[in-house]
């Protein structure tokens, strides 16, 4: 790990950063906020990528060899990986954007020796992605499958080319990576986003914006901005979080915790559906 201390721990001065999925949204608020903490940002996207001081290379999540392409162009190690890419529920491909083509990206990179120690993965996942250890057992064996061919066919087989699925996939790959990833210096962790304004969530308002609205109606405040949510993901992969690895940091205002605790009864219901305590 590196050597720092102080203030300097939150900071990526010097260091090489890689946004997947940095054109709009969280992930375009995590590439600003890297370039302000001192990082060379490299964004990775499908969609055109408007941000001075980025280096921009072309990638296509569902599609491994446009990833093998872009990791090509990136021509050399990095510090630390941003992926932040993800689509709803019905995108064609959904199940190679939400997780398996994060996966194939991430082992390409190790792969090729260009993600050094002292690094940091920092994934987003979800709320939705909760629960994961009720399924650990089917997870395992997802996970498992590291040929790109295989993994598809099994979701498709198993019904689980989907968001949620996707998701708790994602939660149980950043758990069960924590001791190899550590093994290697990196650091491995997600951030599960509460409802946030980005276009994504806006182009699916009813599902994904009204979820929670009476919690947060009642304490006063609005849906999170990407800003908001990519400063913990950025946190994340700072050696001021060098003792978190293996997480999924759930940044939704508490809303989901006031269920747990039985606080606030209109949460306890999706609280413990998402937890997996009723299966």
């Amino acid at each position: 790990m590196r050597t720092v201390s102080g203030f300097e721990r939150f900071r990526y001065d010097g260091r090489r950063a890689l946004v997947v999925g940095g054109a709009t949204g969280m992930g375009a608020a995590v590439a600003g906020l890297a370039i302000d903490a001192g990082a060379e940002v490299i964004v990775m996207d499908l969609a055109p990528v408007d941000r001075d001081g980025v280096e921009v290379i072309r990638l296509d999540l569902s599609d491994r060899a446009s990833i093998d392409e872009a990791v090509d162009a990136l021509g050399g190690p990095i510090d630390v990986l941003f992926s932040c890419a993800g689509v709803a529920d019905g995108t064609p491909g959904i199940e190679c954007i939400n997780f398996i083509g994060h996966r194939y990206l991430i082992d390409n990179l190790i792969e090729r020796g260009w993600l050094t120690r002292g690094g940091a993965i920092g994934l987003i996942s979800s709320g939705a992605g909760l629960g994961w250890e009720a399924e650990l057992e089917q997870l395992r064996e997802f996970l498992e499958i590291t040929d790109w061919d295989d993994a598809v066919a099994w979701t498709l087989e198993h019904e689980k080319a989907n968001y949620l699925a996707m998701k708790r996939a994602m939660c149980a790959y950043v758990a069960a990576q924590a001791r190899p990833m550590l093994a290697r210096g990196i650091r491995i962790n997600a951030v599960c986003p509460g409802p946030t304004d980005t276009p994504l969530a806006r182009a699916n308002a009813e599902m994904w914006l009204d979820f929670g609205s009476d919690y947060r109606e009642e304490v006063g405040i609005e849906p999170s901005s990407p800003e908001e949510q990519a400063a913990v993901l950025v946190f994340l992969c700072s050696d001021a979080a060098s003792a978190l690895n293996g997480q999924t940091v759930v940044s939704d205002a508490g809303y989901l915790a006031s269920g747990l605790s039985h606080d606030y009864e209109p949460a306890i219901p999706v609280a413990e559906f998402l937890y997996g305590r009723f299966g």
